[in-house]
């Protein structure tokens, strides 16, 4: 009986903990049963607002909402991990959804850092480690291959995200801790099942991208990767999956094995399951046009690879923001001195200046940093890189030169904040293009 007691307590505490860190993936914006919040009525009024018998009664101010409890410690990578896992698969919302079933089938779309959408070592780690939990101690969920053979069964769908944030939970500060968001969705009612979540400390996490995700040249906002992203750290457990994440899950499935597949150096594999799903409709989308870009250039396939840098830069454009890894020597505007990694610039910089006049747009051409150096130095330096990169783009389109203006952001806009300076942080060193009004 008192291990009973024991267990109970410790998983009404599990509760109440994950109710306060629902908070740290997203500012709540209903009561905590998914309904709009509600201001509790005064004594003497009815639910429908009419006054009762004590109507002329004196009004009496709400009792003060108790204190939430205070949020988790800051864990080791492993137990923010486990404690995220556990109160995900635990929740009784999950034996509401399964109804009569005993078990359910279970996939796990790859894993995220919440910032960038790319896939880490990290993010691989912590898919590991929920595929032995799962194993270990809830044997009701039948693991299967994230495939679309699979999906078509309607299974529930494991996410998450891995996101560093600053010391108030931000993505602005100095990247301090993670966050550990987890959500499972069921495919059948279209509806998010549970959530966990958890604090991890950075000692021991690796968050260097995958090989393919290293590899690709740009970044722009992606419409899929950010109904994944929401779906996990935005809604409540029964609020609806995105659409624009629902709606692109078999493509998902398909550019997954791509991604396996280039990573383990199988290119042409990889660039047949690629350019299979951008002729569907669900194929538009960033992740597909890199994919292809980085499998022929592995190939040596040069009018395949420029064909699908186009795209990248007609998608980044459309969607107000394409940031190119353009990577220079550390405190100069010289280009970085490996011609391995810069010959492909000259073609990036005229492919650019190409489709903004075709599109007849003009250009917002910012310089970022890494968080490293003093702020005012960043800001000066980004910005002379700006300068650099306009005068190369205006060489090959002249009429950009009056077209175009520059800014320096340094680090205020970075993307994964770590400050390493090196392959994992390369996307906060890009140079970004936005069109702006003429």
């Amino acid at each position: 009986m008192m291990n009973t007691r024991r267990v109970r307590g410790a998983q009404s505490l599990m509760a109440a903990v994950v109710a306060v860190l629902l908070a740290s993936c997203a500012a709540p914006t209903s009561a905590p049963d998914g309904s709009a919040a509600r201001t509790p009525a005064p004594p003497g009024a009815s639910a429908s607002g009419a006054p009762g018998a004590t109507a002329s009664a004196a009004p009496v101010a709400p009792a003060a909402p108790a204190a939430p409890p205070a949020p988790p410690p800051i864990m080791p990578f492993d137990e923010a991990v486990q404690f995220a896992a556990n109160a995900l698969f635990s929740s009784p919302n999950v034996a509401k959804f399964a109804g009569a079933r005993s078990s359910y089938p279970l996939v796990i779309d790859p894993l995220v850092d919440g910032n960038s959408g790319m896939q880490s070592v990290a993010t691989q780690t912590m898919e590991s480690r929920v595929t032995g939990l799962v194993k270990a101690r809830y044997p009701q969920y039948e693991l299967q291959p994230f495939s679309s053979a699979t999906l078509v069964r309607a299974p529930l769908v494991f996410i998450g995200t891995f996101t560093p944030v600053d010391k108030d939970g931000r993505n602005v500060g100095e990247r301090e801790w993670y966050r550990v968001c987890l959500a499972l969705l069921d495919l059948r009612s279209g509806l998010i099942v549970s959530k966990g979540f958890a604090r991890a400390a950075k000692d021991g996490v690796d968050p260097t991208p995958l090989q393919v995700f290293l590899d690709m040249p740009a970044w722009a906002p992606d419409p899929a990767t950010q109904g994944y992203v929401t779906s996990c750290q935005g809604p409540v457990a029964g609020d609806p999956i995105k659409p624009a994440y629902l709606d692109r899950i078999f493509a998902a499935a398909q550019i997954n094995e791509a991604f396996a597949a280039y990573d383990a150096g199988r290119y042409q594999q990889a660039l047949d399951i690629l350019k299979g799903v951008q002729g569907t409709p669900a194929g538009d989308q960033l992740r597909v046009y890199s994919g292809i870009y980085v499998a022929s250039t592995k190939l040596g396939h040069r009018q395949e690879a420029n064909d699908a840098f186009a795209r990248i830069v007609e998608f980044g454009l459309a969607q107000k923001r394409l940031g190119l890894k353009l990577l220079f020597q550390p405190a100069t505007t010289v280009f970085f001195a490996d011609r391995q990694v810069t010959a492909p610039y000259p073609t990036w910089l005229r492919t650019v200046a190409s489709k903004a006049a075709s599109n007849h747009v003009c250009l917002e051409v910012s310089g970022h940093t890494s968080r490293t150096g003093s702020e005012p130095i960043n800001d000066r330096l980004s910005l002379a890189r700006a300068d650099y990169v306009k005068t190369l783009i205006a060489k090959d389109v002249p009429a950009l030169a009056k077209t175009t203006r520059t800014v320096g952001k340094g680090w205020k806009e970075n993307i994964s904040g770590l400050g390493t300076d090196d392959k994992r942080d390369a996307l906060d060193r890009r140079v970004e293009f936005k069109p702006i009004d003429c």
